[in-house]
């Protein structure tokens, strides 16, 4: 585990916030289904916006990963936030994504209950998708 005496790395310090990008931009039956991939950048471009001051239940900084899967794909990351594309499952890469990040406070965004099962047995936490301000 190494020297545990010294300061931890600022980005531990640093929540990260994995946004369930299918589920999250299903939630609101606002013609998403005509074009994935421009409601998958329009959800990031919402999220850049709360990567310093955070959300209500989450206090800022953040670091935000969004997940997009399927006709979704080739949303690039900004700034503030990193997509990452699921090869398959977007709900798999989500695990895998909280699963790679053992060492900090992990929250998950996302109404899928399966996903919410295997994420929390992690240690992660959840959030619905309303908790995203539209």
């Amino acid at each position: 585990m190494g020297d545990m005496t010294g300061p931890n790395p600022s980005h531990l310090a640093v929540p990260l916030l994995v946004v369930d990008g299918a589920n999250v931009v299903g939630s609101v039956p606002d013609g998403w289904w005509r074009d994935r991939r421009g409601a998958a950048q329009r959800l990031r471009d919402r999220l850049a916006l709360l990567a310093e001051p955070g959300l209500d239940a989450l206090t800022g900084p953040i670091e935000v990963v969004l997940v997009v899967e399927g006709r979704a794909r080739g949303v690039a990351s900004v700034p503030d936030v990193t997509v990452v594309e699921a090869p398959a499952s977007g709900d798999d890469t989500i695990v895998d994504v909280i699963r790679d990040h053992p060492d900090r406070r992990r929250v998950v965004v996302t109404a899928d209950r399966e996903l919410r099962a295997r994420v929390t047995a992690l240690g992660a936490e959840i959030l619905g998708p309303s908790s995203i301000p539209r």
